[in-house]
């Protein structure tokens, strides 16, 4: 990939890896163009220009379809969300989430059964 993005001029010949700008270029030129790119977005041809020309990164909402669609990895495109390496410190290998979801849930205060008073009834 790094190749033919040296070869489309997108990164410079002999570079270990690519910008996310410079992968989301990558991208549009294997999508086929701005156009296309909007297509895989599902937005127009002006809203992927000012994606290049302001913020220079693909929205994160985009990511995975175009990652889906043109080949360029979400590492490239979004490193600061998606990157190479994360900690797998008390990550159990078996489970997705890692040490987001507890094993056991932890006692809520409100954990009690409460007694219902009407008024109406003695």
């Amino acid at each position: 990939m790094l190749a033919f993005a040296a070869q489309r001029g997108i990164a410079p010949l002999g570079s270990v890896t690519l910008t996310p700008f410079q992968a989301l270029q990558l991208a549009i030129d294997l999508a086929g163009g701005q156009s296309a790119m909007g297509r895989i977005c599902k937005k127009a041809q002006p809203t992927v220009w000012k994606w290049l020309q302001t913020s220079k990164r693909l929205p994160p909402e985009h990511v995975l379809a175009v990652e889906a669609d043109t080949g360029v990895s979400r590492h490239l495109l979004r490193p600061d969300i998606y990157p190479l390496s994360l900690p797998t410190e008390g990550i159990d290998p078996g489970e997705e989430c890692g040490g987001i979801i507890p094993a056991q849930p932890a006692p809520v205060p409100c954990d009690r059964v409460v007694k219902l008073q009407r008024k109406d009834s003695n």
